[in-house]
C-alpha cells in the first residue's frame, strides 16, 4: 500500500522512481475532472443534486492525506488544509490550473478508505474558469463484471478492466476495509495511482477510489492486502490490485458540500 499510497516515505519514492506509467487503454475516459497530488492522484467529484454554488470537492484516498496515515479507528472531520491540486487538460497532457483546499471534511482509513477535501472554489467558478465539470459520485452500489477505468492524474494513465467481484473483508497492516473492489488483472496499477477515481465506463461516473494492490504475495501485512471471508477464512491473491466503494458518501453530505455523519442513510465510520 505505501508504494501506491504515500509521500514523504522514502519506500515510496524509491518505488515510484523504478516503476514507469504503463500504457493507457480506455477509448472513451478522459483525464477531464482528474487532479494529480503530490503523492497521489484524486478527482473533482459532485453527487447528483449538489448545486453548482457549492464549493467543490475533491476525492482521494485516506492514506493520501499529508498528514499521513490515519490510524486504524480514526476519523478525520473539518481539518484546515491548505493543499493544492493540479487540474489536468482532458488528454492528460497539461495542467489547466492549480487548485486549492480549505479544509478536510473526511478522511479515515478505517472501513473505507478515503479523503475528501473542500476547495476554497465551487463547481460553477471551476467550470467558468477552466470548462471542467465534476465527475458525478453515484449512490447505488457498483454491480460484479461492470467494465471500469482508474484514471490516474499522477501518472496521467487510464487502466481499463472489469470488477471482478466484492471482497467481505480487505486486510492490510492492522486496518481493515469493507466490501472492497476487486480489479481483473487488466488494471496494473501502480504507485502514485492511489486515489484514482474508479469510472464506470459506460456512463462516466464515479463508483469507487483505487487504493491498494497486493505486491509481494505476503499475507495481510502493509502493500500486501489479504482477503476475508464471512467466515474469517483468509486468501492471499498476489498481484491482485483493489479500490473501494463510494456509493455511501453521497448520503452523508449535504448540499453545502459538508460533511454530517448523523444524516439518514448515512453510514460512513464517525469519530470515536
Amino acid at each position: 500500500m505505501t508504494r501506491r499510497l504515500l509521500g514523504g516515505v522514502l519506500a515510496a519514492v524509491a518505488a515510484f522512481a523504478l516503476v514507469t506509467a504503463p500504457e493507457a487503454s480506455a477509448a472513451t475516459t478522459t483525464f477531464s475532472g482528474t487532479v494529480a497530488l503530490s503523492n497521489c492522484s484524486g478527482s473533482v467529484v459532485k453527487p447528483a443534486g449538489t448545486p453548482d454554488t457549492a464549493p467543490a470537492l475533491v476525492l482521494s484516498n485516506g492514506h493520501c492525506l499529508e498528514s499521513g496515515f490515519p490510524d486504524p479507528g480514526e476519523v478525520i472531520v473539518g481539518q484546515r488544509s491548505t493543499r493544492t491540486f493540479s487540474l489536468l487538460s482532458s488528454d492528460g497532457k497539461s495542467s489547466l490550473g492549480t487548485l486549492k483546499a480549505k479544509k478536510v471534511v473526511y478522511a479515515t482509513m478505517t472501513d473505507t478508505d478515503v479523503s475528501l477535501y473542500q476547495l476554497d472554489t465551487t463547481y460553477a467558478a471551476i467550470k467558468q474558469k477552466y470548462h471542467v465539470s465534476p465527475l458525478e459520485l453515484v449512490s447505488a452500489h457498483p454491480t460484479a463484471g461492470t467494465h471500469i477505468d482508474v484514471v490516474s492524474g499522477y501518472w496521467k494513465t487510464i487502466y481499463s478492466c472489469s470488477i471482478d467481484g466484492f471482497v467481505h473483508e480487505l486486510h492490510e497492516n492492522g486496518w481493515v476495509w469493507k466490501d472492497s473492489i476487486r480489479y481483473t488483472p487488466e488494471c496494473k496499477t501502480i504507485g502514485g495511482t492511489s486515489g484514482s477515481p474508479i469510472v464506470e465506463t459506460a456512463t462516466g461516473k464515479v463508483i469507487g477510489v483505487n487504493n491498494t494492490s497486493n505486491d509481494d504475495g505476503q499475507r495481510c501485512t502493509l502493500d500486501n492486502p489479504c482477503e476475508v471471508d464471512g467466515s474469517g477464512n483468509v486468501t492471499v491473491h498476489p498481484g491482485t490490485k483493489y479500490g473501494e466503494e463510494t456509493f455511501g458518501i453521497p448520503a452523508c453530505l449535504t448540499t453545502a458540500s459538508e460533511i454530517d455523519l448523523n444524516r439518514a442513510g448515512c453510514t460512513l465510520p464517525k469519530p470515536q
